[in-house]
């Protein structure tokens, strides 16, 4: 039987209000600011706040500055295929995670050096995107031996049935800002 304690939480930015009201077990939070310039002193204060919280936290999309702020680790997205992250040394614990929404991507994130991989999206996220499925996401976990968290349209009516697809964990954009408003 699989378990889901291992929690991926996205943000943009910088939101303590957001935080605090997550239990702190297995919750790793992936800071991906896509829509300004890279805020380094932002990120030391988030990195300080989750050690005293006990989160992991991984910088999306610069395994560099991750890697040179002893991050937890690194996300590298989807559309990301570079390899040049494979030139710096082996870090103890520092972690590598990818997405992915295919075999042919999930075999470049394997190449990447990924330990977990996203595979999205699991469930509907809108009405012109196809999801996998259960059935897919969980054939495409069976034939790989890389860790895969699913990603994609999770909400609470559907969370359960997350038990059954195979995957080690979740990972959410919008969980966390819906948990923050109860």
């Amino acid at each position: 039987m699989h378990n889901l304690n291992n929690i991926y939480h996205f943000i943009d930015e910088f939101k303590e209000s957001e935080l605090n009201n997550l239990n702190p077990k297995k919750i790793s939070i992936i800071y991906r600011n896509y829509n300004k310039n890279t805020n380094i002193k932002e990120i030391i204060n988030l990195n300080k706040y989750c050690k005293k919280r006990s989160f992991k936290l991984f910088l999306s999309n610069n395994f560099k500055l991750a890697w040179k702020l002893n991050l937890s680790g690194a996300y590298i997205p989807a559309h990301n295929n570079c390899l040049k992250h494979l030139l710096y040394p082996k870090k103890k614990g520092f972690i590598i995670i990818g997405s992915s929404h295919n075999l042919k991507e999930i075999n470049l994130k394997i190449k990447q050096g990924c330990n977990k991989i996203f595979l999205s999206p699991i469930f509907k996220v809108s009405k012109k995107k196809n999801n996998l499925g259960l059935m897919n996401f969980r054939n495409l976990c069976n034939i790989t031996k890389s860790e895969i968290i699913a990603l994609g349209g999770i909400n609470s009516k559907n969370i359960n049935k997350l038990k059954i697809s195979g995957s080690l964990g979740f990972a959410s954009i919008s969980h966390i800002k819906k948990t923050a408003q109860k």
